[in-house]
């Protein structure tokens, strides 16, 4: 990779857009440069009305490796104290499904920007955990929250106690992602995944990611009584959709 060539690449194909991490010598690590890179994309994306499904991916032989540890030891800085927390919490909160798309490496910082994706689907080989503990790190980027929500909070404590690595077969048994497949049959498990999706409406498909989101922060009543509320109406396409049924 030439020091000009993008961190983040973005290619749209009939609605899907992929985006790639591009580090491909470095195993795809985490530099400041890369949440620059990546909010850029996620913006766009956000007010784009074409996007209606969004893959994650890593250039060459890895996801993520997670945090460049040479720029930590550098001091290299993020334009603003949380803004790589606050990237991650960017893609969270795409209206569009997200998909993240492990390979290799999934570690650490890795981990945790995967984690805010909706589904995760990796190949049978990837080596996934948090390390934050083999250096003495303290996680910042949500890994505390989102990784308890997956597992639960002892298996969580389990792999952040321990640096457990696991490979995707492992992690789709325990829940941490939701499903791992051969690694010859990722790419294809993946574009499987995103034609179901593209299949329904993509107005549904926002709606529904937007009120699941509202829950969290709502009692169960409060929570039933917003979604018969119809808060964000009903999608563009129901009407050409129930006609043509």
């Amino acid at each position: 990779m030439a020091d000009n060539d993008p961190l983040v690449l973005r290619s749209d194909q009939d609605g899907c857009c992929t985006l790639t991490l591009n580090r491909p010598e470095k195993l795809n690590a985490l530099r400041p440069g890369s949440f620059v890179a990546l909010r850029e994309h996620l913006e766009a994306i956000a007010g784009d009305p074409t996007v209606h499904c969004v893959v994650l991916s890593g250039a060459g032989r890895s996801f993520c490796a997670g945090h460049d540890l040479e720029a930590i030891a550098s001091g290299e800085h993020a334009p603003s104290r949380h803004f790589e927390a606050e990237t991650i919490d960017v893609l969270e909160q795409l209206a569009q499904p997200t998909i993240a798309r492990l390979h290799g490496h999934c570690f650490t910082g890795g981990l945790e920007l995967a984690l805010g994706c909706d589904f995760l689907v990796a190949a049978a080989s990837t080596k996934i955990g948090d390390t934050h503990g083999q250096w003495g790190l303290v996680p910042i980027w949500g890994m505390s929250v989102r990784l308890p929500e997956r597992v639960g909070r002892s298996m969580a404590k389990q792999l952040m106690f321990t640096s457990r690595r696991i490979d995707g077969t492992t992690a789709a048994q325990i829940g941490l992602v939701d499903r791992s497949v051969p690694d010859e049959d990722l790419d294809d498990a993946v574009a499987v995944l995103v034609a179901e999706i593209m299949a329904n409406s993509a107005g549904t498909n926002r709606r529904v990611k937007r009120l699941i989101a509202d829950g969290d922060d709502l009692g169960r009543t409060e929570a039933l009584a917003h979604e018969r509320a119809l808060p964000y109406g009903v999608p563009e396409d129901m009407a050409e959709r129930m006609t043509g049924a």
